[in-house]
């Protein structure tokens, strides 16, 4: 997706912005809406996908509209706060919102698959810091995505039950790398982590969506999620950055019995003064060396002590 305007996006808002106070003049219009909220969704004000895009190039290879949706949810007023640190029922309305986001933008007639994400840190790129995630209404199911559902199609049709289910089965059995285990949720490093310290969160039921959680479901993630983000904030002493990812069904109209919705978080870190960057052999060749054992990354963070409340 090419969107050359976002060059000139946003970045960094000046000192004298209140972004608890109204609109100051020079301060970046809309970025935090002003107002009496919980939580807010407006759409990116340099998106890289719109519902206007029209006309694309002609190219020798093939070129489509960027067609479909990017918005920004505002997780809280409070830009001192964090997703981890909001109370378990805040989490759970973020959640609902993220629910009511998948099915209104899916049921566009462009959009293949809904993206909700958080980029929270600098280390890995964050030019607002109020506490806030996108989302991405794609025109198509992106490649990591689609890759991960092939596998799970075929697991399914070999096996009769879903990967997921297995692989969440079999963390539970082995037990050292789960880092939450809840009545609908399990949160922990997967055993063929690609990063340092990164961590899953999944239903155990092969639920598609977050739309399809039900009551006691969002609870339950809720409490996955908090749990998850305290440790990383505990386990390093400060606000630990992080790519959080939503895996869930495309919204293509197509049967997907395979889609098992799950987050998964990708922290930046090998070691805590340095940055894991991709290299050649991860970047060039899609293989990924990591200088951690997932045993000890999860023992690290099973010992950080939480509290949900």
């Amino acid at each position: 997706m090419y969107a050359t305007h976002r060059q000139h996006r946003t970045f960094l808002p000046p000192p004298e912005y209140n972004p608890l106070g109204p609109s100051l003049e020079g301060a970046p219009p809309t970025e935090l809406p002003d107002g009496d909220y919980d939580a807010a969704v407006f759409d990116n004000l340099f998106p890289s996908l719109t519902r206007a895009a029209h006309d694309p190039p002609a190219l020798a290879v093939e070129a489509r509209p960027a067609r479909g949706a990017c918005e920004v949810v505002v997780f809280t007023r409070d830009s001192r706060s964090s997703l981890g640190s909001l109370p378990l029922d805040h989490l759970e309305l973020l959640i609902e919102v993220w629910a009511e986001r998948y099915l209104e933008l899916g049921a566009m007639a462009d959009v293949q698959y809904v993206f909700p994400f958080e980029n929270r840190g600098v280390e890995v790129g964050v030019t607002l810091h109020h506490p806030h995630g996108q989302i991405y209404a794609y025109p198509f199911v992106p490649p990591i995505p689609a890759a991960e559902l092939a596998e799970q199609r075929a697991y399914l049709e070999r096996h009769g039950r879903g990967l997921l289910e297995w692989m969440i089965e079999s963390e539970r059995v082995h037990g050292t790398r789960v880092l939450y285990d809840g009545p609908a949720t399990t949160a922990f490093v997967p055993v063929c982590a690609r990063y340092p310290y990164e961590v899953w969160v999944a239903t155990r039921a092969a639920i598609p969506s977050v739309a399809d959680l039900d009551a006691a479901g969002r609870a339950d993630l809720a409490r996955a999620l908090k749990t998850v983000l305290l440790k990383f904030d505990g386990l390093w002493q400060r606000p630990f950055p992080y790519v959080m990812a939503f895996h869930q069904a495309p919204t293509d109209g197509l049967p997907h019995p395979e889609a098992h919705l799950h987050i998964e978080f990708y922290p930046p870190y090998r070691m805590p003064a340095r940055l894991k960057y991709l290299a050649g052999s991860e970047l060039g060749a899609g293989v990924f060396t990591a200088d951690t054992d997932p045993d000890d990354t999860a023992a690290q963070l099973r010992a950080v002590e939480v509290r949900l409340d």
